[in-house]
């Protein structure tokens, strides 16, 4: 303390001084801006220029899956089903077959119509006809010019049609117009789709009472279970109704026939068909980035039995179907039933046993 009077100390930074005597406007500018920053963390200021951004590309890059890892938290399983179990041997009459369901057997069988949507799934389509044809009264096919996502597509059926000289007297081939809306949901226009195969049906003669399949190409009953159900008095497909019975896509019933068919939704011997799947159909919205039409991707994916669209729950489930339906059990079953087995090779285990498909 100085004599004669007081002091006064107050502390200062030299940072928040001057920069070199008189301070020039970019100095003081500077210099203030070191005087803000000096009140921050480093750490802080890193997770906030890094930190946040890289999350957020993260969340970009992989929201999909995390969407799909966390569904459980706000959306309830499904019902369970009542499984019924199904048995069959080509040795025991219809009759007994009907008792060991808890059925009776009718005087004479149900007609069966088989009503489907096509894309582009020829090979497929061969496997699933030559399967029910012994038992279909009626096959119905439905085709449009347009994908779900409203691309031109071509009418790839009736580019094959003679492929298919098994069936032609039995079948009602309708062609519906793609609506080309730019921008609308795909749904809407697999539910106008869908909505359109009512008159394909109407057209096929199909009366009350019969039986109707209502599916995908790609999701195939078994020929001895449509025998069955079209034998039996209690079970059924779908018993038409008409006025009433309309195009249906989802859960109709609590009951569940075990080991009735299968389902196979990328089945396909060529990679240009993975692609052309996976920019056509109503689940476009997976396929994020433009990588995931990548041959090379597709094939290493294929391999791996990994997911073509890298949801969580989807990748977990195809692992686990490849583990529990290997690629001899599906050509055990393609030979016991009536599809072509040299066909089946084609689409599921293709280049005379690996999982190489064609380029083409």
């Amino acid at each position: 303390m100085q004599e004669g009077g007081y002091y006064i100390s107050k502390k200062t930074d030299d940072i928040c001084q001057d920069v070199c005597g008189p301070a020039s406007r970019a100095a003081l500018s500077m210099s203030r801006l070191r005087c803000i920053l000096r009140g921050f963390d480093h750490k802080a200021l890193l997770l906030l220029f890094v930190g946040l951004p890289l999350f957020i590309f993260g969340i970009y890059l992989h929201g999909q899956k995390i969407t799909y890892f966390l569904r459980p938290l706000w959306e309830s399983p499904p019902k369970p089903f009542n499984i019924i179990p199904h048995y069959y041997h080509e040795n025991v009459s219809m009759e007994n077959l009907c008792k060991l369901h808890g059925w009776g057997i009718r005087d004479t069988p149900r007609r069966v119509f088989d009503a489907v949507l096509f894309s582009n799934e020829v090979d497929i389509l061969e496997i699933r006809w030559n399967e029910l044809h012994p038992f279909v009264s009626e096959f119905v096919l439905l085709e449009s010019n347009s994908t779900f996502t409203g691309q031109v597509k071509p009418l790839f059926f009736a580019q094959t049609e003679k492929k298919f000289k098994f069936v032609e007297s039995r079948l009602t081939y309708g062609v519906v117009g793609g609506r080309f809306v730019k921008g609308e949901n795909p749904f809407v226009e697999e539910s106008y789709t869908r909505e359109c195969s009512g008159s394909a049906n109407k057209d096929s003669r199909i009366n009350e009472d019969d039986l109707l399949i209502m599916s995908d190409v790609d999701e195939i009953p078994s020929g001895h279970t449509i025998n069955l159900l079209r034998w039996s008095w209690e079970a059924s497909v779908h018993r038409y109704k008409p006025g009433k019975t309309r195009y249906a896509h989802f859960r109709q019933t609590d009951d569940l026939l075990a080991d009735s068919g299968w389902h196979c939704s990328f089945c396909f011997r060529r990679i240009s068909e993975f692609v052309f799947k996976m920019k056509a159909y109503s689940h476009v919205d997976r396929v994020r980035f433009s990588y995931y039409l990548k041959p090379s991707r597709i094939q290493d994916v294929i391999c791996r039995g990994a997911d073509l669209l890298t949801c969580y729950q989807r990748s977990i489930h195809s692992r686990r179907s490849l583990l529990r339906w290997s690629h001899s059990q599906f050509l055990l079953s393609c030979s016991s039933s009536r599809a072509s087995t040299s066909k089946c090779r084609q689409v599921h285990v293709p280049s005379s046993g690996n999982c190489l498909r064609e380029s083409g």
